[in-house]
Protein backbone atom coordinates (compact mmCIF):
# COMPACT_ATOMS: atom_id res chain seq x y z
CA UNK A 1 0.00 0.00 0.00
CA UNK A 2 1.11 3.58 -0.78
CA UNK A 3 1.70 5.66 2.02
CA UNK A 4 -0.64 8.82 1.73
CA UNK A 5 2.41 10.88 2.13
CA UNK A 6 4.48 9.74 -0.37
CA UNK A 7 7.50 11.50 -1.14
CA UNK A 8 7.75 12.74 -5.04
CA UNK A 9 11.57 12.52 -5.22
CA UNK A 10 12.56 10.55 -2.68
CA UNK A 11 12.63 7.32 -4.23
CA UNK A 12 14.27 8.35 -7.18
CA UNK A 13 17.72 8.50 -6.04
CA UNK A 14 20.00 6.41 -4.01
CA UNK A 15 21.60 9.12 -1.99
CA UNK A 16 20.54 9.55 1.53
CA UNK A 17 17.54 12.22 1.51
CA UNK A 18 19.47 14.62 2.73
CA UNK A 19 21.72 14.76 -0.43
CA UNK A 20 18.83 14.14 -2.78
CA UNK A 21 18.82 17.62 -4.30
CA UNK A 22 15.33 17.37 -6.15
CA UNK A 23 13.78 16.66 -2.69
CA UNK A 24 15.54 19.29 -1.08
CA UNK A 25 14.02 21.68 -3.18
CA UNK A 26 10.81 21.11 -2.96
CA UNK A 27 10.64 20.71 0.75
CA UNK A 28 12.68 23.95 1.25
CA UNK A 29 8.98 25.11 -0.02
CA UNK A 30 6.87 22.99 2.45
CA UNK A 31 5.55 25.24 5.26
CA UNK A 32 3.49 24.43 8.02
CA UNK A 33 0.52 25.34 9.59
CA UNK A 34 0.62 24.32 12.88
CA UNK A 35 -2.61 24.80 14.89
CA UNK A 36 -4.02 22.16 11.52
CA UNK A 37 -0.29 20.05 10.95
CA UNK A 38 -1.01 20.77 7.71
CA UNK A 39 1.79 21.10 5.00
CA UNK A 40 1.50 23.76 2.55
CA UNK A 41 3.53 23.43 -0.92
CA UNK A 42 4.59 27.44 -1.76
CA UNK A 43 4.95 27.90 -5.75
CA UNK A 44 6.28 31.50 -6.21
CA UNK A 45 3.58 33.27 -8.54
CA UNK A 46 1.00 31.15 -7.20
CA UNK A 47 -0.54 33.27 -4.87
CA UNK A 48 1.95 32.98 -2.48
CA UNK A 49 1.74 35.90 -0.83
CA UNK A 50 -1.39 36.00 0.01
CA UNK A 51 -0.76 32.44 1.46
CA UNK A 52 2.33 33.10 3.36
CA UNK A 53 0.72 36.14 5.08
CA UNK A 54 -2.29 34.19 6.14
CA UNK A 55 0.54 31.39 7.45
CA UNK A 56 2.21 34.06 9.26
CA UNK A 57 -1.38 35.44 10.64
CA UNK A 58 -2.19 31.57 11.69
CA UNK A 59 0.80 30.58 13.37
CA UNK A 60 0.73 34.12 14.92
CA UNK A 61 3.73 35.11 14.19
CA UNK A 62 2.64 38.59 13.07
CA UNK A 63 -0.69 40.43 14.78
CA UNK A 64 -2.31 42.17 11.89
CA UNK A 65 -1.37 43.31 8.33
CA UNK A 66 0.46 46.20 9.13
CA UNK A 67 3.11 43.91 9.68
CA UNK A 68 2.67 41.77 6.27
CA UNK A 69 5.88 42.10 5.06
CA UNK A 70 7.49 39.78 7.51
CA UNK A 71 7.05 37.50 5.30
CA UNK A 72 9.88 38.33 2.78
CA UNK A 73 12.25 38.09 5.87
CA UNK A 74 10.90 34.49 7.25
CA UNK A 75 10.69 31.88 4.01
CA UNK A 76 12.26 29.40 5.89
CA UNK A 77 10.63 30.35 9.28
CA UNK A 78 7.48 27.55 8.88
CA UNK A 79 9.63 25.18 6.68
CA UNK A 80 8.68 21.42 7.09
CA UNK A 81 10.96 19.10 8.70
CA UNK A 82 10.72 15.72 7.55
CA UNK A 83 8.54 14.40 10.47
CA UNK A 84 5.96 17.49 9.73
CA UNK A 85 5.83 16.13 5.78
CA UNK A 86 5.62 12.45 6.89
CA UNK A 87 2.71 12.93 9.81
CA UNK A 88 1.13 16.10 8.25
CA UNK A 89 -3.13 15.83 8.54
CA UNK A 90 -3.43 17.63 5.42
CA UNK A 91 -1.17 18.53 2.77
CA UNK A 92 -1.92 21.37 0.17
CA UNK A 93 -0.76 23.00 -2.88
CA UNK A 94 -1.80 25.98 -5.27
CA UNK A 95 -1.05 25.86 -8.93
CA UNK A 96 -1.47 28.01 -12.10
CA UNK A 97 -1.76 27.92 -16.00
CA UNK A 98 1.95 27.93 -16.76
CA UNK A 99 1.03 30.71 -19.48
CA UNK A 100 -0.31 33.29 -17.15
CA UNK A 101 2.15 32.35 -14.42
CA UNK A 102 5.45 33.07 -16.73
CA UNK A 103 3.12 36.17 -18.68
CA UNK A 104 2.63 37.50 -14.67
CA UNK A 105 6.32 37.29 -13.56
CA UNK A 106 7.28 39.07 -16.61
CA UNK A 107 4.72 42.11 -16.10
CA UNK A 108 5.95 42.31 -12.43
CA UNK A 109 9.13 41.06 -12.20
CA UNK A 110 11.12 42.04 -15.37
CA UNK A 111 9.00 44.67 -16.61
CA UNK A 112 8.89 46.58 -12.80
CA UNK A 113 13.30 46.06 -12.88
CA UNK A 114 12.33 43.49 -9.48
CA UNK A 115 15.45 42.01 -8.56
CA UNK A 116 14.79 38.97 -10.85
CA UNK A 117 15.61 41.52 -13.58
CA UNK A 118 19.08 42.27 -12.40
CA UNK A 119 19.83 38.73 -12.33
CA UNK A 120 17.99 37.96 -15.62
CA UNK A 121 20.67 41.00 -16.50
CA UNK A 122 23.86 39.89 -14.98
CA UNK A 123 22.73 36.28 -16.84
CA UNK A 124 22.47 37.54 -20.36
CA UNK A 125 25.64 39.44 -19.92
CA UNK A 126 24.47 42.82 -19.26
CA UNK A 127 22.43 42.30 -22.34
CA UNK A 128 19.43 43.65 -21.74
CA UNK A 129 18.42 46.83 -23.40
CA UNK A 130 15.05 47.69 -22.21
CA UNK A 131 14.33 50.09 -25.23
CA UNK A 132 14.63 46.34 -27.12
CA UNK A 133 14.22 43.57 -24.84
CA UNK A 134 9.97 42.07 -25.63
CA UNK A 135 8.21 39.34 -24.02
CA UNK A 136 9.17 37.21 -27.17
CA UNK A 137 13.02 37.57 -25.79
CA UNK A 138 11.79 36.16 -22.66
CA UNK A 139 9.96 33.23 -23.35
CA UNK A 140 13.26 32.18 -26.12
CA UNK A 141 15.48 32.63 -22.93
CA UNK A 142 13.50 30.16 -20.64
CA UNK A 143 12.44 28.40 -23.20
CA UNK A 144 15.43 27.63 -25.59
CA UNK A 145 13.50 28.27 -28.55
CA UNK A 146 16.44 30.67 -29.50
CA UNK A 147 20.10 29.56 -29.30
CA UNK A 148 21.33 32.26 -26.63
CA UNK A 149 25.55 32.02 -25.82
CA UNK A 150 24.64 33.59 -22.37
CA UNK A 151 27.27 32.87 -19.69
CA UNK A 152 25.87 30.62 -16.37
CA UNK A 153 25.25 32.75 -13.32
CA UNK A 154 28.73 31.78 -11.94
CA UNK A 155 27.65 30.59 -8.83
CA UNK A 156 29.52 27.57 -6.74
CA UNK A 157 28.58 24.05 -8.70
CA UNK A 158 26.42 22.65 -6.19
CA UNK A 159 23.84 19.21 -6.56
CA UNK A 160 20.82 20.82 -7.08
CA UNK A 161 18.27 21.77 -9.29
CA UNK A 162 19.04 25.24 -9.93
CA UNK A 163 21.99 25.05 -10.76
CA UNK A 164 22.36 24.52 -14.31
CA UNK A 165 20.14 27.85 -15.24
CA UNK A 166 20.25 26.59 -19.02
CA UNK A 167 18.85 23.12 -18.32
CA UNK A 168 15.53 22.81 -20.15
CA UNK A 169 15.76 26.10 -21.68
CA UNK A 170 17.98 28.49 -21.87
CA UNK A 171 16.88 30.16 -18.62
CA UNK A 172 14.21 27.50 -17.60
CA UNK A 173 15.65 27.37 -13.92
CA UNK A 174 17.59 30.65 -13.59
CA UNK A 175 15.08 31.99 -11.41
CA UNK A 176 12.24 30.25 -9.22
CA UNK A 177 9.29 32.57 -10.21
CA UNK A 178 9.64 31.07 -13.14
CA UNK A 179 10.88 27.23 -12.55
CA UNK A 180 8.49 24.41 -13.31
CA UNK A 181 5.89 23.80 -10.76
CA UNK A 182 6.45 20.31 -10.34
CA UNK A 183 10.02 21.13 -9.04
CA UNK A 184 8.20 22.28 -5.98
CA UNK A 185 6.10 19.33 -5.46
CA UNK A 186 7.60 17.74 -2.47
CA UNK A 187 4.61 14.94 -2.39
CA UNK A 188 3.61 12.71 -4.98
CA UNK A 189 -0.03 12.96 -4.43
CA UNK A 190 -1.83 16.28 -2.23
CA UNK A 191 -4.90 16.53 0.02
CA UNK A 192 -6.14 18.95 -1.62
CA UNK A 193 -5.18 20.76 -5.21
CA UNK A 194 -6.17 24.22 -5.97
CA UNK A 195 -5.99 26.98 -8.60
CA UNK A 196 -4.87 30.94 -8.81
CA UNK A 197 -7.90 30.68 -11.04
CA UNK A 198 -10.26 29.41 -8.92
CA UNK A 199 -9.14 31.22 -5.27
CA UNK A 200 -13.11 31.67 -4.13
CA UNK A 201 -13.10 27.86 -3.90
CA UNK A 202 -9.54 27.33 -2.45
CA UNK A 203 -10.69 29.83 0.63
CA UNK A 204 -13.91 28.28 0.95
CA UNK A 205 -12.60 25.12 1.08
CA UNK A 206 -9.33 25.48 3.53
CA UNK A 207 -11.43 27.42 6.13
CA UNK A 208 -13.80 24.28 6.27
CA UNK A 209 -11.27 21.78 6.54
CA UNK A 210 -8.32 23.25 8.48
CA UNK A 211 -9.87 26.99 9.55
CA UNK A 212 -7.11 28.75 7.59
CA UNK A 213 -8.66 32.27 6.82
CA UNK A 214 -7.02 33.38 3.67
CA UNK A 215 -6.22 37.20 3.54
CA UNK A 216 -5.99 38.64 -0.05
CA UNK A 217 -2.32 39.97 0.20
CA UNK A 218 -2.33 41.96 -3.57
CA UNK A 219 -3.80 45.38 -2.16
CA UNK A 220 -0.25 45.24 0.12
CA UNK A 221 2.01 43.62 -2.39
CA UNK A 222 0.44 45.00 -5.81
CA UNK A 223 2.35 42.33 -7.89
CA UNK A 224 -0.55 41.61 -9.83
CA UNK A 225 -2.16 42.84 -12.77
CA UNK A 226 -5.52 43.31 -10.79
CA UNK A 227 -4.59 47.16 -10.21
CA UNK A 228 -4.07 47.54 -14.06
CA UNK A 229 -7.00 48.46 -16.97
CA UNK A 230 -5.86 44.76 -19.18
CA UNK A 231 -5.92 45.41 -22.89
CA UNK A 232 -6.84 42.66 -25.04
CA UNK A 233 -4.87 44.17 -28.32
CA UNK A 234 -1.69 45.96 -28.73
CA UNK A 235 -1.87 49.30 -30.70
CA UNK A 236 -2.97 48.35 -34.24
CA UNK A 237 -4.12 44.80 -32.88
CA UNK A 238 -2.16 41.53 -32.44
CA UNK A 239 -0.28 40.77 -29.77
CA UNK A 240 2.11 42.58 -27.01
CA UNK A 241 4.91 40.23 -27.59
CA UNK A 242 6.82 42.75 -29.22
CA UNK A 243 6.60 45.47 -27.32
CA UNK A 244 9.77 46.81 -25.35
CA UNK A 245 9.87 46.34 -21.51
CA UNK A 246 10.31 50.24 -21.65
CA UNK A 247 6.70 50.69 -23.38
CA UNK A 248 5.09 48.31 -21.22
CA UNK A 249 6.54 50.42 -18.67
CA UNK A 250 4.76 53.45 -19.69
CA UNK A 251 1.54 51.75 -20.26
CA UNK A 252 1.86 50.64 -16.80
CA UNK A 253 2.78 53.96 -15.61
CA UNK A 254 -0.80 54.92 -17.02
CA UNK A 255 -2.72 52.51 -15.06
CA UNK A 256 -2.95 50.26 -18.15
CA UNK A 257 -1.32 46.44 -18.58
CA UNK A 258 -1.67 43.64 -21.43
CA UNK A 259 -4.03 40.86 -20.39
CA UNK A 260 -2.38 37.92 -20.04
CA UNK A 261 -3.07 35.94 -23.50
CA UNK A 262 -2.17 39.40 -25.40
CA UNK A 263 1.29 38.89 -24.71
CA UNK A 264 1.38 35.45 -26.69
CA UNK A 265 1.12 35.05 -30.21
CA UNK A 266 0.71 31.35 -31.39
CA UNK A 267 4.35 30.67 -31.59
CA UNK A 268 4.96 31.82 -27.98
CA UNK A 269 2.13 29.83 -26.55
CA UNK A 270 3.37 26.94 -28.04
CA UNK A 271 7.02 27.10 -26.90
CA UNK A 272 5.77 27.68 -23.62
CA UNK A 273 3.41 25.25 -24.27
CA UNK A 274 5.95 22.38 -24.75
CA UNK A 275 8.40 23.72 -22.01
CA UNK A 276 5.82 23.63 -19.48
CA UNK A 277 4.07 20.13 -20.33
CA UNK A 278 4.22 18.38 -17.35
CA UNK A 279 3.05 21.68 -15.45
CA UNK A 280 -0.06 21.83 -18.06
CA UNK A 281 -0.48 18.01 -17.67
CA UNK A 282 -1.18 18.20 -14.31
CA UNK A 283 -2.75 21.50 -14.06
CA UNK A 284 -4.94 19.84 -16.50
CA UNK A 285 -5.57 16.41 -14.79
CA UNK A 286 -6.06 18.25 -10.92
CA UNK A 287 -7.99 21.30 -11.85
CA UNK A 288 -9.57 20.79 -15.60
CA UNK A 289 -8.72 22.62 -18.53
CA UNK A 290 -11.15 25.35 -18.78
CA UNK A 291 -9.23 27.91 -16.47
CA UNK A 292 -6.36 27.16 -18.50
CA UNK A 293 -5.46 30.55 -20.87
CA UNK A 294 -5.55 28.57 -23.73
CA UNK A 295 -7.44 25.51 -22.73
CA UNK A 296 -7.56 23.83 -26.55
CA UNK A 297 -3.78 23.95 -27.26
CA UNK A 298 -2.17 20.39 -28.47
CA UNK A 299 1.51 19.94 -28.64
CA UNK A 300 2.49 16.43 -30.09
CA UNK A 301 4.82 14.48 -27.76
CA UNK A 302 7.52 14.34 -30.28
CA UNK A 303 7.53 18.56 -30.16
CA UNK A 304 8.40 18.02 -26.45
Amino acid sequence: MTHPRLLRYAGLSRKTLAANAEHGFAARYALCHFGANAVYSFIPKNACSTLRVSLALANGAIGGLEQWTWIHHNNPTFRASLRDLATARFTFVILRCPHARLASVFLNKIVGRQPEYWQLFRALGDGIDPASFTFRDFVEMVTGDKDDDADETGKDAMDDPMDDPMDGGAGLRLNEHWCPQTDFLVYENYDAWYAVERMAEARADLADRIGLDLVDARPLTRHGTDRFTLLDAAPGGGSFADMSLAELAGLQARGQAPAHAALYDDTLARAVARTYAEDLALYASRIGPDTLTFPTIEIDPKEI
